[in-house]
């Protein structure tokens, strides 16, 4: 006797389904956040890349730039 759930049966017969069609990957930031086709990035002199929406973090932890409002 069987008792194994089905889908479990499905997923041991034929693998798990692709289930997010993946985009174009382009290769990997300064903080390994994964950058994909159409992302925004900032490229520094030094060729180091990153993710515009992290460009405060990356100024601060690299260059030690500050952000403060007066």
């Amino acid at each position: 006797m069987n008792i194994e759930h089905p889908a479990i049966s499905s997923i041991n017969r034929t693998g798990y389904a692709d289930m997010v069609a993946q985009e174009e990957h382009q290769g990997i930031d300064y903080f390994g956040n994964e950058i994909l086709i159409g992302d925004d990035v900032v490229i520094d002199e030094d060729g180091e890349m990153v993710l515009k929406d992290d460009l405060e973090k990356f100024l601060s932890e690299k260059y030690g730039f500050k952000f403060q409002t007066l």
